[in-house]
């Protein structure tokens, strides 16, 4: 997700960060991968049905090369202690990036912007009470997550009605 969103945020301005944030949240309702169900949906955005199709070979066609690359040499030299160290090594900075792009995703919800403003004053109290309301569902009864991301948009709906 970072690099997708430094990509068509950041240095091509195809999309907003709202626009982005948008489609993450629709990526992640879907079935598949998010990667995939981004960069197809960036290609609508961008150029119709066509930038679509283009856009999903274009995430799908190198990652498949890549893989049976990987998984290749994986199998050859998968007794190697080096190997193991190599994957080792790469689970932190995976960690990382999906964490990344959660925070960068938590605050555009709350704050409407990508970084964190110097006062409160633009929190959105809305988006935090369904956060917090949301993850507390999630810890305690362990629901689905996409029960609880349809009842928070449920209540956005509801709640932004009113105001």
């Amino acid at each position: 997700m970072p690099l997708i969103q430094s990509q068509v945020v950041d240095i091509h301005p195809w999309l907003t960060m709202a626009q982005f944030a948008d489609i993450m949240t629709i990526a992640e309702m879907t079935p598949g991968p998010i990667a995939i169900n981004s960069a197809t949906f960036v290609g609508i955005q961008v150029a119709g049905l066509l930038g679509a199709i283009v856009s999903t070979i274009g995430c799908v066609f190198p990652s498949c090369v890549i893989v049976m690359t990987l998984a290749y040499i994986y199998y050859r030299f998968r007794g190697l202690n080096m190997v193991q160290g190599i994957l080792g090594g790469l689970r932190p900075a995976v960690i990382a990036m999906i964490a990344s792009a959660g925070i960068s995703l938590l605050i555009m919800a709350l704050y409407g912007q990508r970084t964190l403003p110097n006062d409160l004053a633009s929190l959105d109290f809305i988006a935090v009470i369904i956060f917090v309301v949301g993850f507390f569902i999630l810890r305690k009864w362990k629901l689905n997550p996409l029960w609880v991301m349809a009842g928070s948009g449920v209540a956005g709906i509801i709640l932004y009605s009113l105001v």
